[in-house]
């Protein structure tokens, strides 16, 4: 098995550009998942946002997440838990408003730094989205445009704690999914492990990696490029050591986007009865997804074509 797909995006616009570029093209066309060194954003920031984050989950969340676990009896699980992942979690939007100002229990300090780590990654996701559009030949901002809908594109954060857990044999921290979204940006925790992808029928481990991001591709990549990239299932095993924090940042198509196929992606196939993907409304997808997230992401992909009116 080759390496998991690590790159340096620090000399990105010098000599090593061109070379930078095939490596992305490498893991989205064979991993649909890479990890960023030299990213652009600052490693204080970095910190910081670890740092609240890990007091955040001490203070605010640890003890309500533990009368969960004795409330459903799964300290004495003795059988597997298909049901309920072990996790913790909040969420926070960013994109088209914010409503960090909204959440309880956030400190302001803790809302700032969550605030300026969102305008830092969206800028990056965007970057990257120019990336992918450059090595697929499309031009510059093409999968921006297609995100964008009335309001513009939608960004959000999931944060996410994953406790120390008795029975991981028998519970997933975040059971086996492909993300419906965009493109997908990740701090994850830098000594706790537990992030899995699926690559030729094997579970790889997602290396934890100081100051890294991790980006992965979701569902709607795979349509617009038809299939040229992929979304790739990923879950995180639970460990019975150590709490693992995961701050994943979703920067997605608008509710009323509309996703397709890039036509310069068809190969001359322009007829609609050629397409293997469908055309649809993103807001609808998501909300088919709601009920099939943990399963095979191709019949999402029938049952959209089978109910959209394209």
């Amino acid at each position: 098995m080759e390496n998991f797909p690590v790159i340096n995006l620090e000399n990105l616009n010098g000599e090593e550009r061109k070379a930078i570029l095939e490596k992305i093209k490498d893991a989205c066309e064979n991993w649909g998942f890479f990890e960023l060194v030299n990213h652009g954003i600052p490693h204080e920031l970095l910190d910081t946002v670890e740092r609240l984050t890990k007091e955040h989950y001490k203070k605010c969340m640890e003890q309500r997440f533990k009368e969960v676990v004795a409330c459903k009896g799964l300290e004495g699980v003795q059988a597997e838990v298909k049901d309920m992942d072990w996790e913790s979690t909040f969420f926070l939007r960013h994109l088209p408003e914010s409503n960090i100002s909204e959440i309880p229990d956030l400190s302001e300090e803790y809302r700032w730094a969550m605030k300026e780590f969102a305008e830092r990654l969206e800028k990056l996701a965007e970057e990257l989205l120019d990336m992918l559009c450059e090595n697929l030949g499309l031009e510059k901002g093409y999968l921006k445009k297609a995100f964008c809908g009335s309001q513009g594109p939608s960004f959000g954060t999931k944060v996410a704690n994953y406790p120390a857990c008795p029975k991981p044999e028998l519970v997933k921290g975040l059971r086996a999914h492909t993300d419906a979204g965009g493109i997908i940006l990740l701090l994850q925790d830098d000594k706790v492990c537990g992030l899995q992808l699926l690559k030729d029928g094997h579970w790889v481990d997602v290396p934890p990696m100081r100051h890294s991001i991790v980006v992965n591709l979701g569902d709607q990549l795979e349509v617009i490029t038809n299939g040229k990239y992929k979304s790739v299932e990923h879950r995180v095993i639970a460990q019975t050591d150590g709490t693992r924090m995961s701050v994943a940042s979703f920067y997605n198509p608008g509710s009323d986007a509309v996703i397709y196929p890039a036509p310069a992606l068809l190969e001359g196939k322009a007829e609609e009865i050629d397409r293997v993907y469908p055309k649809f409304v993103f807001e609808d997808y998501m909300k088919l997804y709601a009920t099939l997230k943990f399963q095979a992401k191709e019949p999402r992909f029938q049952a959209i074509k089978a109910v959209n009116s394209y």
